[in-house]
């Protein structure tokens, strides 16, 4: 079925009347001026310039399927690439990136099982991460990327562009995915593939903050689903703060997952439990500590997590941030860092993101 034969039943209606006021009401693309933060401050000059170069490499480095090749590949990384550009404030149907986001997006809902909704089923150890940060990403696309000709066009992409879903109903159908492998799940979280029976932080927060953005968009999202992730996170939180990778104990500083604990606390509305709190202290108290090996994946996660839970934290790591990021970024625009350019270039901008706050997923 095409996206204009069988619209998803909450693709139109008042969700799309919501998302379209809200667009009016933001800075037009014929001025071409980037936008000002929504706490009143103008983006300052250095963030939208290594900003504007990250992209510029994402745009060139982008391939004609879609994805990212590069290091780490798959739906969720493309889903990344696809937020970046999303998250600047260009129009993200006739702006200057439009044709890399709809190609980013064509890629990540090809590479969707119809049946099991699942993304990035056969990547092994990244499967659930791609399907998290993907689900994301549809998330943060859906009622603000016109999908009604995704699929149009005839040559060479003709065949494989019939039968292909909506950003709605593969949404919808990531969600399902999501649940599905949740319900197997013992501990009420996620590993790396969709039957696993064990489950871990890190993966378990890309699965959920991507279920709790669906749900953000108005995606049905059980709430069942969410109090079990939420319980799997407080069962892994010590009351330090730290947050343990997997099994039982193993509490250590990790920025990346204590980080992870937070946001999830956060955006799935428990800031009044102990473990939000325990996690936000752990943070604020480490506003100079290194992320560690993961540096890209844990500035992407501790950007969110302070916004969400001290904006004067934020205020202060951040500067430190663009300063950081600045510095790192290469001359074509990229940075480096664990997971191969793409990927940690879409990382870096998406951390530096909350300066614009154009993602539904970056409101408080």
């Amino acid at each position: 079925m095409t996206s204009d034969s069988t619209p998803s039943p909450r693709s139109s209606g008042s969700f799309h009347h919501v998302a379209l006021v809200f667009l009016l009401l933001l800075p037009t693309a014929a001025s071409a001026q980037y936008p000002t933060a929504q706490m009143g401050e103008v983006v300052p000059r250095d963030v939208r310039e290594t900003y504007e170069k990250g992209l510029r490499f994402l745009a060139k480095s982008q391939s004609e399927d879609g994805d990212w090749p590069g290091g780490q590949t798959g739906p969720g990384v493309t889903g990344m690439a696809v937020m970046a550009f999303l998250a600047s404030g260009e129009d993200p149907n006739f702006g200057l990136y439009s044709a890399n986001i709809r190609r980013g997006l064509r890629s990540m809902l090809r590479s969707q099982d119809k049946t099991t909704g699942i993304f990035g089923g056969n990547l092994g150890h990244t499967s659930m991460y791609n399907h998290g940060f993907a689900m994301l990403s549809l998330a943060e696309a859906y009622g603000t990327v016109d999908d009604s000709d995704l699929w149009s066009g005839g040559g060479a992409n003709a065949s494989r562009n019939q039968g292909q879903l909506s950003l709605g109903l593969s949404l919808e159908l990531a969600v399902r995915g999501a649940v599905t492998s949740q319900k197997k799940n013992r501990f009420g979280g996620w590993r790396y593939g969709p039957d696993a029976k064990d489950a871990d932080t890190s993966v378990s927060g890309a699965v959920m903050v991507g279920l709790l953005a669906a749900r953000n968009a108005g995606i049905e999202v059980p709430d069942e689903a969410i109090d079990r992730g939420v319980a799997y996170f407080k069962s892994m939180t010590s009351p330090s703060g730290q947050v343990a990778y997997a099994g039982l104990g193993g509490f250590d500083d990790s920025i990346p997952r204590i980080s992870i604990g937070a946001l999830v606390y956060a955006i799935s509305r428990r800031k009044d439990m102990p473990e939000f709190k325990s996690t936000l202290g752990a943070l604020t108290t480490r506003l100079e500590q290194s992320a560690g090996g993961y540096q890209r994946y844990g500035q992407y996660y501790q950007a969110q997590a302070l916004f969400q839970g001290d904006v004067e934290a934020w205020e202060k790591w951040n500067e430190q941030l663009i300063r950081e990021l600045k510095e790192d970024q290469q001359d074509d625009g990229s940075f480096t860092g664990s997971f191969g350019k793409p990927c940690d270039t879409s990382l870096s901008l998406l951390a530096m993101a909350l300066n614009f706050r154009f993602l539904p997923i970056y409101e408080r």
